[in-house]
């Protein structure tokens, strides 16, 4: 076990994008979680995983995750997943001494961009570049496990007609 500690940001200017050092398209789906857990199925390049976090929205989750098969990756994507499908690019984005991941959503979620940071402490100080928007760290709507079976695009709307 792991334990993940991210910060997770909307992103308002694709200014970023000047500074990527490489980008990775990834897919995945999940499972049947429960109220404590998410379980994920991701592709990203050749490689396979599944993974398992604990569900609560803020800076610092359990995390377990284990490479597997590639076939056997998209096999449960296709047949085993609950609700749709994230489909992303990822982008890997230094800036000083940390590292921003920044997903830019495809299909149902596209147009919504988010970056993500991780620390070696929820108090660590971390550089805050001009183009990354509101914080969302604490909002589930932005996790990955939401925004698959509850599209960016669907609660986006009817938010703006709110």
């Amino acid at each position: 076990m792991s334990l993940e500690i991210e910060r997770k940001f909307l992103v308002r200017s694709p200014a970023w994008r000047e500074a990527a050092q490489r980008s990775q398209r990834m897919r995945q789906g999940y499972f049947g979680g429960t109220t404590l857990s998410s379980i994920r199925v991701r592709i990203a390049g050749s490689r396979g995983s599944l993974n398992v976090k604990s569900r609560v929205a803020g800076t610092s989750r359990d995390e377990y995750e284990y490479e597997i098969p590639r076939a056997d990756a998209e096999e449960m994507l296709a047949r085993l997943c609950d609700g749709g499908e994230i489909d992303k690019i990822r982008h890997w984005v230094p800036c000083e001494n940390h590292l921003y991941e920044v997903d830019e959503f495809l299909g149902e979620n596209t147009g919504l961009v988010v970056a993500e940071i991780e620390l070696d402490a929820e108090t660590d100080a971390f550089p805050r570049p001009w183009w990354l928007g509101e914080e969302v760290t604490d909002d589930e709507r932005y996790y990955n496990h939401h925004l698959a079976s509850h599209p960016w695009h669907a609660w986006r709307e009817r938010t703006r007609e709110a």
